[in-house]
């Protein structure tokens, strides 16, 4: 693929692969597998996948670097894009899965914004997990930590079922301080704290099989997951919205089941017209897996939905800052 050339774009790419491989590492390097995709056949850039399922291990696990860039499009607000998101669904329902997201917007005017994400999202509570994640981000940014909780508590939040979708969030929205140093630095120590932290999380937890209530319980928690990341994640619905080129990889955070008598039973919580987009939701998993062609459908649908639907889009989630990226990509 062909890379941005704004130096910041570069930098920025260097950072988020340099975070990949540390997420990779910290686990099971040799069994990732590595996909790669292009945008536009690579002019406009593209990215690579790394990423594990059905496994004694992992239920689901993606690790995502993208880079998409127009420098021969002078016309558009935005310059490029590089972002890692990561999302990891251990096997065993007491081992916590956990979300990553570390990104760059750099508009083109030159000017920038980070956008940094870490959230601890367990099937079965555990306090003790909980403060390990929390403390470590704390630790990390310990001047913004306030704001960022905040703002994740305010984002991971879901209306339809009153409660969060984690127990520990972490968001920055469009952060810049104008010290493009401090900010990047800022934006790498969160995340190897939550590649870390989670890494030492999942290896203390249980290894002893799981009881048919436990595994109940992940099921239903999966459902939950799925559900907020389809109907409420602005950033997998800007993802889909700009282009169809990655859509497996832009819904490589759905773990690999769902309990569909739940996921339908709370169709009726959401407002109009989402309820529709649940019915459609469903259509597309006729069984409860969520496989590859599984997510193509699921992104044909969201993103049919909102092209149908764009004033659904207020109904998304939002911290205290909303992320213009859509409309900057058009």
């Amino acid at each position: 693929m062909i890379p941005a050339r704004s130096p910041a774009a570069q930098a920025a790419l260097l950072l988020v692969q340099a975070l990949q491989r540390r997420m990779v590492e910290a686990h099971a390097p040799e069994v990732f597998g590595e996909q790669h995709w292009l945008r536009d056949d690579g002019r406009h850039g593209g990215g690579n996948r790394r990423s594990i399922a059905d496994t004694a291990a992992f239920d689901r696990a993606s690790v995502n670097v993208s880079q998409v860039h127009y420098d021969d499009e002078p016309n558009k607000r935005l310059s490029s894009a590089t972002a890692l998101s990561t999302i990891i669904h251990p096997r065993h329902p007491r081992a916590p899965s956990v979300h990553a997201h570390v990104s760059w917007t750099e508009m083109r005017d030159g000017s920038g914004y980070w956008r940094i994400m870490a959230d601890l999202n367990p099937a079965i509570a555990d306090g003790a997990a909980k403060e390990r994640f929390t403390s470590a981000l704390r630790a990390a940014a310990p001047a913004v930590y306030d704001q960022a909780a905040r703002q994740g508590d305010n984002y991971f939040f879901i209306p339809a079922l009153d409660r969060h979708r984690g127990v520990a969030h972490f968001y920055l929205e469009q952060y810049a301080t104008g010290d493009a140093a401090a900010d990047a630095a800022l934006a790498a120590r969160v995340g190897e704290a939550a590649i870390d932290t989670y890494a030492a999380i999942v290896a203390d937890a249980p290894r002893s099989a799981p009881s048919a209530d436990e595994k109940q319980q992940q099921l239903a928690y999966h459902t939950l997951y799925l559900f907020q990341v389809l109907t409420l994640d602005r950033g997998t619905t800007s993802g889909l919205l700009v282009h169809d080129q990655n859509d497996v990889g832009i819904l490589g955070s759905l773990p690999s089941h769902v309990d569909r008598a739940l996921l339908a039973a709370w169709r009726a919580r959401v407002p109009a017209p989402v309820d529709t987009l649940v019915d459609r939701i469903l259509e597309a998993l006729p069984t409860g897996v969520v496989d590859d062609e599984a997510k193509r459908k699921l992104a044909a649908v969201v993103r049919a939905f909102y092209v149908a639907n764009p004033a659904a889009l207020e109904l998304q989630a939002r911290g205290d800052v909303i992320p213009p990226t859509v409309a900057n990509h058009r």
